[in-house]
């Protein structure tokens, strides 16, 4: 059985207007080289406001018509109270760690 192309985006800092664009045309530049599932790791983003989500939900939306998948993993309490008000965590798969991702993924396949 084929693995699923995996690839990892790391984040880190304060993602807002400034470089909310930058992240989504990164996600989708990665699905064009053939990602199948695009992990984005929040574990050193101290800092995420709305138009960093928007950039994500954006780029979702772009993957998921070209059947990638998006998942998050190691997000900070900040970025998590910010996801569930908005109701994304229910849009999203979130995990824990990138161990946990790898688990379930592996596990899937």
């Amino acid at each position: 059985m084929m693995k699923q192309a995996v690839k990892v985006v790391k984040l880190s800092g304060i993602i807002n207007s400034t470089n909310s664009q930058e992240l989504q045309q990164n996600i989708t530049q990665l699905q064009a080289s053939g990602a199948q599932i695009i992990l984005v790791d929040c574990q050193d983003v101290s800092f995420m406001d709305s138009s960093a989500l928007g950039s994500l939900v954006l780029a979702f939306k772009t993957l998921r018509e070209n059947n990638t998948r998006l998942a998050l993993c190691s997000i900070n309490e900040q970025v998590r109270i910010l996801f569930e008000l908005t109701g994304m965590d229910k849009v999203f798969e979130i995990f824990l760690n990138e161990d946990e991702f790898h688990q379930v993924i592996l596990s899937k396949n």
